[in-house]
């Protein structure tokens, strides 16, 4: 992703922000840039935002109003805006289950370029991500990328507990700890 292509989706993460600010919807910033903002590498294709199931469609609404062309895909986890070639994931349904109250609680509370919102917490967005990994989707580069960046600040034996029976979670652990990246656990 270009320079220009990273500053156009902050500036579309700014917009959006304001205008479920505006619509009093809460929402957290997931995906790259919640990994990002903590000091982990650049998102790559789009933004991740999420809210409530409840809130979804109101959401989406204020996406739309402020001036992004949204769309209600077939997955029925998540909607799509787009603020010129910029894409918003909007989700609600992630493969961890529901987006709830919990997922608010767990989130921090963080500047992004001067504006405070509740970023998704670190556990939270990796324990998503490896088990969104599937037979014809196994891609480790991103989680290995952001596991080597912010290593010291995610509980482990937590993604590992909230992990369990994932063979891709398990394959991505053994990687991990074959790299030095996270310590291996006692035991093992």
């Amino acid at each position: 992703m270009g320079e220009n292509d990273f500053a156009e989706m902050i500036a579309t993460l700014k917009r959006a922000a304001a205008a479920l600010r505006d619509a009093e919807i809460e929402f957290l910033l997931a995906g790259g840039l919640a990994s990002w903002v903590r000091g982990g590498p650049e998102s790559e294709h789009d933004l991740d935002l999420m809210v409530r199931p409840e809130d979804a469609e109101r959401a989406l609404a204020a996406l739309q109003s402020a001036g992004m062309r949204v769309e209600r895909p077939p997955e029925t986890w998540l909607f799509k805006a787009y603020d010129g070639e910029v894409m918003l994931d909007l989700i609600f349904r992630p493969v961890i289950g529901p987006v709830t109250d919990e997922f608010f609680e767990r989130a921090e509370l963080l500047e992004v370029e001067a504006v405070p919102m509740l970023v998704l917490a670190l556990e939270d967005l990796m324990t998503t991500k490896l088990l969104v990994l599937r037979e014809h989707e196994v891609d480790y580069d991103g989680v290995v990328e952001i596991a080597r960046s912010l290593r010291e600040k995610i509980d482990w034996d937590e993604v590992r507990r909230r992990t369990q029976g994932s063979p891709y979670a398990a394959a991505f652990f053994t990687l991990v700890e074959g790299l030095g990246v996270v310590e291996t656990t006692s035991g093992r």
